[in-house]
């Protein structure tokens, strides 16, 4: 079975549309939101090309989140915040509903450089025991490149950190919007996942306090695997220089305690995320459909057909095939239940 847990809905861009004509305005903003109704015959038209596409390359199950820029992270009208995020996980939710053999939802955080973690946590509450979602989507950075967050290896995320280990639901680590960034869409995902991982590494407390964590760094771990060996460098000079001895270890272990998936457009880059993460701690992943769905002229198949890439890979067993595909998916997020159809 080929379980793709990095995926995103968009719906009708019509409720889009509604959510811009307040957040383009000033004023209180949120308190006069209405839900903006979406008929299943309004979301099955918006999502039919893209269950095509997803059929078309042999994707049985999608986990899907809303899309990254659908919450106005940055937006400091804190009911505004939370009405939208409310509104786009229902869509996921709706969309769960209509197909259940092929999505599972996985839910959006409320976040906002006005609001704290804990005011995330009601909506965790509500995706998980309301409308079944098995994990979460984290934004690293909700002041998009204008106001500073703190890392993902400071106390700050440590409630949400209780409240995931208390369901036992893993957190996909994706960059949102970036209306403040230097970098365009391009750089500013991965840049932001890096920097969240690079944290989360850094403070080996994090899995001192949450040895049972689950922390998956959307695509591919951004620029972290490139630079495996810069890591290990710092981590023993942090040993030279005297660092906390109880909670040292090799920067190698620390890097295996997260997870990865395979948004990773490349069969070199794949094989690399391969070798220096294990294998048990790769997720398949292909953000299909979605920019890389353009075709490559070279091979004439969309950027985004991430599996033909993992099968290209002559080194690779069954076994792990197995754990890519669908059994890293199944013991990561433990609240999958949808049966296997191998």
């Amino acid at each position: 079975m080929i379980i793709d847990t990095h995926a995103h809905v968009t719906g009708p861009m019509e409720l889009y549309e509604y959510f811009r004509g307040f957040t383009n305005v000033s004023g209180p903003g949120g308190r006069g939101m209405r839900r903006y109704p979406i008929s299943d015959d309004l979301l099955e038209e918006s999502i039919k090309d893209h269950l095509a596409e997803i059929s078309g390359v042999g994707t049985e199950l999608q986990l899907i989140a809303p899309r990254p820029w659908a919450v106005p992270t940055a937006e400091r009208r804190v009911p505004l915040v939370m009405s939208i995020t409310q509104q786009v996980n229902d869509l996921i939710a709706q969309a769960v509903r209509l197909h259940p053999d092929r999505f599972v939802g996985l839910g959006a955080l409320p976040q906002s450089p006005m609001m704290s973690i804990e005011d995330c946590l009601e909506e965790v509450d509500r995706c998980v025991n309301e409308l079944g979602f098995i994990g979460i989507k984290i934004n690293p950075d909700p002041g998009e490149g204008g106001t500073e967050t703190p890392h993902m290896g400071q106390k700050y995320w440590y409630p949400l950190y209780e409240k995931m280990v208390e369901y036992d639901i893993p957190g996909l680590v994706h960059g949102g919007p970036f209306r403040f960034s230097r970098e365009p869409e391009l750089g500013y995902f991965c840049q932001e996942e890096s920097v969240a991982g690079w944290a989360i590494l850094r403070s080996p407390e994090v899995f001192r306090d949450f040895p049972e964590l689950k922390l998956i760094i959307a695509h591919g771990g951004g620029y972290i695997p490139y630079q495996f060996g810069r890591g290990r460098c710092f981590r023993i000079n942090e040993r030279r220089r005297g660092g906390d001895e109880d909670l040292w270890e090799p920067f190698e272990d620390s890097f295996r305690r997260l997870y990865y998936d395979t948004v990773l457009f490349d069969q070199e880059a794949l094989e690399l995320l391969f070798k220096v993460a294990g294998i048990q701690q790769c997720l398949f992943g292909s953000d299909k459909p979605a920019n890389g769905s353009v075709v490559d002229p070279r091979t004439g198949r969309s950027l985004n057909d991430v599996k033909p890439l993992i099968d290209a890979i002559p080194w690779l067993t069954e076994e792990d095939r197995y754990a890519i595909y669908e059994g890293n998916a199944r013991r990561v997020y433990s609240r999958l239940k949808v049966p296997s159809r191998a």
